[in-house]
């Protein structure tokens, strides 16, 4: 049986008779009274009462806290992300779910996080769950039947290495843990499109805040997704540019009027001039002297990517390929891959990310041969990101 309302098992009937009784003091604060609404916590538990209880009281607490039954009329983001921050309702798909586009490729991770708060950020995404709560709500009104999900469409084109910054990663993962968990079986399905080699490596990152349950709702689509698109959405549902016929009022192909397509933040922007970052490791690095970091990959595909920052004065970094592991090499004898430049990041920390497109030992060089008076003490994060073999 679905678990859902006209098709219980008598074991899911008597776990929703259970579920109302053990949350009648906190009923009236919920969003919804209905069988469909108490059935969605109950099925994102596998009808395990008690954990559906302790899910809906969490989430409670939840909305009391960021206010989210009047975050739609009372909150209005910071300018920076109703400009530049992508994404946007558009149309509906076959069954009468609304449908969401976040267009990935024009976002500027580094210039949003820099100039908004990551509170901002998070009720950002809960004012956009919440207004399409309310969009199902009135669809379920309009056609008569429960809509309670959503088609979510990603377009990832000019997918690359700046949204694999790791502080973007890490709020991406609070605020899909927050949909997890405030927001079940909000998700109908996720269609991936236009995804690029770097895909695989940028899902497997995120992956794991997703439920098995979720995670068979992402269908990365090939060569055919307008196809695809249009058995799920009618073409007068379906913007243009995805292969429907639907336009803004001015004949904008990718409906700008309601999907946000995102850009490169101005500076003028900026609330503050780097993330703080929590480093792994720490090296002194004497006058005159390198310190390298060796990595060994064995197939194309992966990233590399680092974080460092250093104490006193600038620093040299760069970074160099070579055959063997553990061979000690001086950088004129090895490949330079990223060439080796002098950094200012005692003032501002560096981060970068390199995708490694041969199999081989990959050198992170600290240099500080340069320097014949000061030693340099470098504070550093680095990490290999593995493709992700389901995609």
């Amino acid at each position: 049986m679905s678990g859902r309302v006209g098709d219980l098992s008598p074991r899911q009937a008597e776990a929703l008779a259970q579920f109302r009784e053990k949350i009648q003091d906190v009923l009236p604060q919920c969003p919804s009274q209905s069988d469909h609404f108490m059935l969605r916590w109950l099925r994102a538990r596998n009808f395990n009462v008690q954990k559906a209880e302790t899910m809906l009281r969490k989430h409670l607490e939840f909305r009391k806290h960021m206010k989210a039954d009047t975050i739609i009329t009372d909150w209005k983001p910071p300018e920076v992300l109703e400009k530049y921050f992508s994404g946007g309702m558009c149309g509906y798909d076959q069954e009468g779910s609304p449908v969401w586009y976040d267009v990935i490729g024009p976002v500027d991770p580094k210039g949003l996080l820099l100039s908004a708060s990551k509170q901002d950020f998070m009720k950002c995404k809960v004012r956009d769950c919440e207004m399409l709560q309310k969009e199902c709500d009135l669809q379920s009104v309009r056609l008569g039947k429960n809509v309670e999900s959503i088609t979510m469409i990603y377009d990832c084109e000019d997918l690359g290495l700046k949204h694999l910054w790791k502080p973007a990663i890490e709020l991406y993962g609070e605020v899909l843990t927050m949909f997890e968990d405030n927001y079940p079986e909000g998700l109908k399905r996720l269609f991936v499109i236009k995804a690029p080699k770097l895909f695989p490596v940028a899902y497997n990152l995120v992956k794991h805040f997703l439920s098995e349950e979720t995670r068979r709702k992402v269908m990365v689509l090939g060569s055919n997704w307008q196809e695809v698109l249009r058995k799920h959405i009618d073409p007068e549902e379906l913007p243009a540019i995805y292969g429907g016929k639907l336009t803004d009022p001015n004949g904008d192909p990718r409906c700008r009027t309601r999907i946000q397509q995102g850009g490169q933040v101005p500076q003028s922007y900026y609330a503050r001039e780097f993330i703080k970052v929590q480093y792994d490791q720490c090296v002194s690095i004497s006058r005159g002297s390198s310190h390298q970091l060796e990595y060994e990959i064995l197939a194309p595909g992966c990233v590399l990517r680092w974080q460092f920052c250093c104490e006193g004065a600038d620093v040299g970094f760069g970074v160099f390929l070579k055959k063997k592991l553990g061979e000690w090499m001086k950088a004129g004898q090895m490949q330079e891959v990223v060439p080796n430049q002098r950094y200012n990041a005692h003032l501002v920390p560096e981060d970068g990310s390199l995708t490694c497109t041969e199999p081989g030992v990959y050198v992170l060089r600290f240099d500080n041969t340069y320097s014949m008076l000061q030693s340099k003490k470098v504070s550093f994060a680095v990490e290999v990101l593995l493709p992700n073999n389901d995609s």
